[in-house]
């Protein structure tokens, strides 16, 4: 089953389905296809789909749409996780769950890795979070933030509903929290570890890549059955702006004010509440409990980052 975002990448994906299409037909692939209509409507066809016997998915958008699947795939009970398997043709403005694997962000390159069927085995998390009393539960696949992070999607989340285009609104809500934003005391609970901060933002990646390339988790691995956890610490906005390759060239754990940990198990609480996101959509708030799920569904690559 093939779900197609039309709107991922500004329209990308309706505008360009037509050529996705032919390319999977040229490439002997055979599927079904459906089209998203509405936020998270991409879990509810996953599921229908699996009622109806598949068991492989394709995602044609971003990672909001790889997100919607994984939770569709993992939010049902009768088939075990580990008899699907996924795979992304990019046309979102991220793409970092797919970065991590090289996967190509031209059409026909992307057809062909997924038609080569090269598979791994790949973790995913769950998230436990509360939105005013209500607790909810995520699954993801790549990267939570905590703080900073998550208001920086927020805000750039609803320019995209308003229309807005262009990976320069990533960077410009970047900057525009920063003049906004305050710290936040946290406490959290890694596996047995307890850390204590007046925090700026705190990441935990099963993949390295966000925000359009950005490495907040640099040696996060996507089947070791951890996560990899980064928590920024008090820090001022000149610093912010003055580090801001090191989110880009690996070098993130160099700063003094930047702790990294690993850990199957974490709990956050804080005060005041701090917000989450996950794959680049907005969650709730804290308290919030992850929970590693080692090796539970394979995907297709086009080249493993270990090697």
């Amino acid at each position: 089953m093939v779900v197609v975002n039309p709107n991922a990448g500004h329209g990308k994906g309706k505008k360009d389905w037509k050529q996705i299409s032919s390319l999977l037909t040229i490439y002997d692939i055979n599927y079904d296809f459906c089209f998203t209509q509405y936020a998270s409507h991409a879990i509810e066809l996953t599921r229908e789909a699996i009622g109806k016997g598949f068991r492989c998915f394709i995602g044609v958008g971003g990672d909001g749409t790889m997100n919607e699947i994984v939770n569709g795939i993992f939010g049902q009970n009768e088939v075990p996780t580990m008899e699907f398997t996924i795979g992304t043709i990019t046309v979102g403005t991220g793409n970092d769950w797919g970065r991590m694997f090289n996967m190509p962000s031209g059409y026909e390159d992307a057809v062909k890795a997924i038609s080569n069927c090269k598979i791994t085995i790949h973790d995913a998390g769950l998230c436990i979070y509360h939105s005013g009393e209500k607790e909810i539960r995520r699954f993801f696949i790549n990267i939570a933030g905590l703080g900073f992070d998550a208001l920086v999607v927020k805000r750039t989340n609803r320019q995209k509903e308003r229309g807005k285009k262009g990976k320069a609104i990533y960077m410009w809500n970047l900057l525009m929290s920063l003049i906004v934003y305050r710290h936040i005391h946290t406490e959290v609970e890694i596996d047995n570890n307890k850390v204590s901060n007046e925090t700026f933002t705190i990441s935990i990646g099963i993949g390295k890549y966000s925000g359009g390339g950005m490495m907040q988790t640099p040696h996060a691995l996507h089947d070791d059955g951890l996560f990899d956890i980064t928590v920024i610490k008090r820090i001022s906005k000149g610093e912010v702006i003055r580090n801001l390759k090191r989110l880009y060239d690996g070098s993130i754990y160099d700063h003094p004010k930047i702790e990294w940990y690993r850990g199957k198990n974490i709990r956050i609480n804080s005060d005041p509440a701090i917000h989450a996101e996950a794959d680049g959509e907005s969650l709730g708030h804290s308290p919030i409990e992850f929970r590693i799920i080692p090796k539970c569904i394979n995907v297709v690559i086009n080249s493993d980052p270990s090697l």
